[in-house]
């Protein structure tokens, strides 16, 4: 099987500490498509940050953002950096991301880059806020990792990039996938109700 064609379900690898989710329910992929075709299929909306808004330079205390609801903080030791629309570690550092509200999927372009933000080969592990971990290969920013929990939503995401060198873990674009809320959905479909009332009226 091609790991371009693998969408398998993982092992929760559980520890104190973390939350635990059913381990028959998290699910990832190497192949975006895939990825988006299955969260969209559980009921979810996908929005996308490209940190195209994250002001180029050094946050030696993190940094943060958010899009459509989702509020994400990045950290690292040492601090994060960023470039270009990159959000990258300062050294061989962990890089940790953090949502609020958590998330049902979480993807992105995750890989390693040398000092001069030159993408290089690595070997990259992303571990979510229940422990369950991914470990795969990567060459640049056009490779994908994606991850969608049918159980307990995601809070948190730990990637770190080992290669033959000083290797920085970076990440072009984060995609976040998310269910509405009943109570959001119903307040939906109140408000076509209320609409259509109106146009009646009128």
């Amino acid at each position: 099987m091609s790991s371009r064609a693998l969408i398998a379900s993982v092992i929760a690898l559980t520890s104190a500490g973390y939350a635990t989710a059913d381990v028959s329910s998290v699910f990832y992929t190497v192949d975006s498509a895939a990825w988006a075709a299955y969260a969209t299929s559980n009921g979810a909306a996908i929005s996308t940050e490209n940190f195209s808004s994250v002001s180029n330079g050094f946050y030696g205390s993190g940094v943060a953002g958010s899009v459509s609801g989702t509020s994400w903080f990045a950290t690292a030791t040492g601090g994060v950096t960023a470039e270009a629309g990159l959000v990258s570690t300062t050294g061989s550092a962990t890089l940790n991301f953090n949502f609020a509200p958590g998330v049902n999927g979480i993807a992105g372009n995750i890989y390693g880059t040398d000092s001069k933000w030159v993408a290089v080969p690595a070997i990259i592990m992303v571990t979510l806020s229940d422990s369950t971990t991914y470990v795969g290969y990567s060459n640049g920013p056009a490779d994908f990792i994606g991850f969608y929990s049918t159980g307990s939503t995601i809070s948190s995401i730990s990637i770190m990039a080992s290669g033959s060198g000083v290797t920085h873990a970076t990440v072009d674009n984060l995609y976040f996938a998310t269910v509405p809320a009943p109570g959001a959905v119903a307040l939906i479909g109140m408000a076509g109700v209320v609409g259509r009332r109106r146009e009646r009226r009128a």
